[in-house]
């Protein structure tokens, strides 16, 4: 298992990524300069936090097309694992990879806070260890937050199991009162229909590490290592 971190202009929690990986979770990672082609031998992929290219036009849409996303894309055909989080999930959204679009979030106003959020199940590498009944404190930081999918797409996204996270409550309760971006059904993560790519806007990393009492997201990153 070896982690490749992919760092484009504008990228601002690849090192944060790289740390919980390398330091916390003790595995093998490199960092991918978006420039370049060659995965270096990674088994699975990050797509990392921040505003790539300065979020100029749409979040993510001048980064799908650095040359690494060639790779990145093919990397996913074969069942490669490739995960985004907050700007590398909207870049996974414009790149075709994930289903559905990233939008700025409903208030027009970047939202950096704590929020919680729940697995939906555990079949899938991201959500195998994350306890369904359990909701996990996840920091969120974004402008382009709030996801949305027509209503054919959810229909097939939850009849294929790719909804993996909602927001809601401290208690586990999906509401609109704890949906911090107008997501549509409070959806804070997704999967492809292979359960190999994956993209979610909060932030796992900034909550993995006990400096920080919060390591709740120590669940997801166990999960992706023992599966």
């Amino acid at each position: 298992m070896k982690f490749g971190v992919v760092v484009f202009p504008g990228s601002n929690c690849d090192e944060d990524m790289v740390y919980v990986l390398r330091d916390m979770m003790k595995q093998e990672v490199v960092k991918l300069w978006h420039k370049n082609t060659d995965l270096e031998g990674c088994t699975h992929i990050v797509l990392p936090g921040g505003f790539s290219y300065g979020d100029y036009l749409r979040s993510g849409a001048i980064a799908r097309f650095s040359p690494i996303m060639q790779s990145v894309t093919e990397h996913a055909a074969k069942g490669g694992f490739v995960m985004g989080v907050c700007n590398g999930f909207q870049i996974l959204c414009e790149a075709g990879l994930l289903p559905g679009a990233l939008l700025h979030n409903d208030s027009r106003k970047f939202i950096c806070k704590n929020v919680y959020l729940k697995a939906e199940h555990t079949n899938s590498k991201v959500t195998a260890q994350v306890p369904t009944d359990k909701a996990l404190q996840i920091p969120i930081a974004h402008g382009e937050g709030k996801y949305f999918a027509d209503a054919e797409t959810l229909k097939a996204m939850n009849a294929n199991g790719q909804i993996l996270f909602r927001y809601c409550d401290s208690e586990g309760k999906v509401t609109a009162a704890a949906n911090p971006n107008g997501a549509t059904d409070n959806i804070a993560g997704v999967c492809n229909a292979g359960k190999n790519v994956f993209g979610m806007m909060p932030h796992p990393e900034r909550a993995s590490d006990k400096e920080l009492f919060n390591e709740d997201g120590r669940f997801l990153f166990e999960s992706i290592i023992q599966n």
